[in-house]
């Protein structure tokens, strides 16, 4: 730059010569400009007390040195003996707050360039002093790599050079189970190249874990963390983003603003899934590893925003179930329903055994009918945004009325039900106080009374709420009572022969309280109530 040169662009803020500069050059070169606002020199202050710029212009005879501070500048003469410009920054004193000296550290010299500067594709080029045979001599590196992987071609690149970018760029020790490398050209062109993890991080579900994707626009460093470019359900993905799209001159903290992010995210998610898709139909066996470590993830991203993505993500789901300890999806399930099934059956508890262990579920899986085990807290949330999938309804087997029965069982139950009413009312009268209703199971087999609820709030779900400490709020529950078991058969004979049976319900209740994973009111009671029916029934 000449004195007019200088003066102009960095005496006056906010003007910035890069757009002159670029219509000025031949246009058959093609030369990327960014930061056309003329202030990003001026950053310079916050860790300089003073900056001197000394340059000597091209095709003219005089140099000249441009001395800045935030109290003004000041332009001489100077001697430069080549052409070109000379950038000198005067590293302010140390303070108490900040430790200024850091940027004069090799190693934090290096590691700014690095981080945002690597793939500009100009090489940048350090001298450091070094000691060769004992003498002191000045050797010059080029710092930055140029070329980003991503930029490369596919073809050229081997699953270890992926694996090692990978490695370096995010830290992680276990080899990434899926990489996606791919171009995109249009309105807002971009190369991507994404990773899903092997494994899920210690941090994943804390405030620790870094989201969002590494976003550039013509290999300079624009974001770290871009939240803006990829949805929420996908945030286990991990890479980079470059976009030659992106308008440079908005602020970073508005780029989710900017309509160019929204297509980018559209674009973005949309790959996914279609990695992911494929994934599922041609590599199962790492897309189950994927879902074991990523589908609650992609279940809350279901029952978020009101189900907004549900049509989006639900292929991509899957469950164990009864049929066999294998993942099925929901399209699956349906293709295998037997022909007289109306409604998907599932049934929620803390893991696969306590689930297998449940009662309620004897007379559905009597019938031949599948149910899907949900393990995951998320999963009961979830299944009221779905609500069906193939127009087939959803259905808990712990929940409501389950209307399995022929029409010659509902007559048998029916009339069980009458010859029994004042035994049930009794029965009622004495759990009025813990429970809405009682009645004869259509669900049980082998065991006599269990514990369900309406076709409101589950057992499971207040479980759920209340480890999450939102208050006091519970399930409707009905006990029912097996009127095939023995135990039914009894309570009949002794309430018909005037005997008290307020014992021996209320040890029923506790029972079915046990079995259902909820606490008994009285520990201590209910011990002595069983012992003495024990030495009861001996004498």
């Amino acid at each position: 730059m000449n004195k007019e040169e200088l003066e102009t662009n960095l005496g006056t803020i906010a003007k910035s010569g890069s757009l002159d500069f670029k219509q000025q050059i031949d246009e058959k070169e093609e030369v990327d400009i960014i930061g056309q606002f003329g202030v990003g020199f001026y950053s310079a202050f916050m860790v300089a007390d003073k900056i001197e710029v000394l340059s000597h212009k091209v095709k003219e005879d005089k140099s000249y040195l441009w001395t800045g501070s935030l109290d003004g500048y000041e332009i001489k003469n100077a001697t430069k003996e080549d052409y070109g410009t000379t950038i000198t920054l005067y590293i302010k004193a140390n303070t108490k707050e900040k430790k200024y000296d850091k940027y004069l550290d090799e190693y934090e010299i290096h590691s700014l360039i690095r981080r945002y500067s690597d793939f500009i594709r100009y090489p940048i080029i350090m001298e450091e002093e070094v000691t060769k045979d004992g003498k002191k001599e000045i050797e010059s590196k080029t710092i930055n790599s140029m070329v980003p992987l991503w930029k490369k071609n596919k073809k050229d690149l081997k699953k270890e050079d992926y694996n090692e970018f990978y490695f370096t760029t995010f830290y992680d020790f276990k080899e990434p189970l899926k990489t996606i490398h791919y171009k995109v050209e249009g309105n807002t062109s971009y190369t991507a190249l994404l990773y899903i993890p092997g494994e899920r991080a210690n941090n994943y579900f804390t405030t620790d874990y870094k989201l969002g994707l590494k976003l550039y626009s013509k290999g300079v460093f624009i974001k770290d963390e871009a939240k803006e470019i990829i949805s929420d359900h996908f945030r286990f993905i991990r890479g980079v983003v470059d976009s030659d799209d992106l308008n440079l001159n908005i602020s970073r903290e508005i780029l989710q603003e900017d309509y160019q992010m929204a297509n980018l995210k559209k674009s973005i998610d949309k790959r996914i899934k279609s990695t992911l898709e494929k994934m599922m139909k041609d590599e199962k066996e790492d897309y189950e590893k994927f879902f074991d470590a990523f589908g609650a993830q992609l279940k809350y991203g279901v029952y978020d925003n009101f189900g907004a993505n549900k049509d989006l993500l639900i292929d991509l789901l899957l469950f164990k179930s009864t049929k066999e300890d294998k993942y099925v999806s929901l399209k699956e399930y349906v293709e295998r329903m037997k022909e007289d099934q109306k409604e998907i059956y599932y049934a929620t508890g803390e893991t696969l055994e306590a689930i297998k262990a449940l009662p309620q579920l004897e007379r559905v899986l009597d019938k031949g009918y599948e149910v899907l085990y949900f393990t995951d807290n998320i999963d009961e949330f979830m299944v009221t945004i779905i609500n069906s999938y193939n127009d087939k309804m959803f259905k808990s087997v712990l929940k409501g009325e389950l209307d399995i029965e022929d029409e010659k069982e509902k007559e048998e139950i029916k009339k069980i039900e009458e010859d029994s009413k004042p035994l049930l009312d009794k029965i009622k009268e004495v759990l009025k106080a813990d429970i809405s209703d009682v009645r004869l199971s259509t669900r049980l087999k082998s065991y006599p009374v269990c514990l369900v609820s309406d076709d409101n709030l589950s057992i499971d779900m207040e479980k759920t709420l209340k480890n999450l400490d939102q208050g006091n709020i519970k399930a409707n529950k009905i006990m029912e009572i097996n009127p095939d078991h023995e135990v039914f058969k009894a309570l009949n004979k002794i309430y018909n022969s005037n005997e008290d049976i307020e014992d021996y319900v209320k040890l029923l209740l506790d029972q079915s309280l046990l079995i259902a994973g909820l606490p008994i009111a009285n520990p201590v009671e209910y011990a002595k109530r069983l012992s003495d029916l024990m030495i009861k029934a001996m004498k």
